[in-house]
């Protein structure tokens, strides 16, 4: 960490954005599930970490596609944050924000993840449902394979998205992050 006041890192890494001198900025916030980190680029949010993920692993995908000048900015990433955090608190009518997908491989991946963002609040979609919205009706596992690779989770909401046979299925933050993120939308599952 630096010595220097946070104050004085603030408007040193705002004077680098300003200056077309970074390329990207990320914040962190507190929520029912730890610190998140939030990455955003200038297209929109590349990559949300939970608590578990160290930073460098975050950052580390995040400079291999896009750079490594990547600050931190809270004063940048305040309007995700907020949105983020609202989402997170059950705001059902929280701000759309940018998704840049610059780490998503593949198109149909890409068109999965696109899809799933008009998976609304308190709603659930299967893996096949979601696949043939994408394009691709008989291409379930490959759908679940683009949610386990999913960058900005929450904003692109792969928790909403259930096997056909019932069950919350899988999540990259197991199993009961899944249901709790879905009991907050209002969504009670069968076990």
């Amino acid at each position: 960490m630096s010595s220097l006041p946070p104050s004085l890192l603030e408007r040193l890494a705002a004077s680098a954005v300003a200056a077309g001198e970074v390329d990207a900025v990320f914040g962190r916030l507190d929520s029912p599930f730890g610190t998140l980190t939030l990455v955003q680029s200038a297209a929109g949010v590349v990559r949300i970490g939970f608590e578990e993920e160290p930073l460098e692993a975050v950052l580390g995908s995040v400079s291999d596609a896009l750079g490594p000048r990547i600050v931190e900015s809270p004063a940048e990433t305040a309007t995700a944050r907020e949105a983020l955090q609202a989402a997170l608190e059950g705001e059902p009518d929280t701000p759309v924000l940018p998704v840049d997908f610059t780490l998503v491989s593949g198109a149909f991946r890409r068109q999965v993840l696109e899809e799933l963002r008009r998976v609304h609040f308190g709603g659930v979609v299967t893996y096949g449902a979601l696949a043939a919205r994408a394009g691709r009706p008989r291409a379930a596992r490959a759908a679940g394979s683009a949610c386990a690779r999913n960058p900005v989770p929450l904003l692109v909401p792969c928790h909403r998205v259930v096997p056909g046979s019932g069950g919350v299925g899988s999540y990259g933050g197991g199993p009961q992050r899944k249901r709790a993120l879905l009991a907050m939308e209002g969504v009670v599952l069968e076990a």
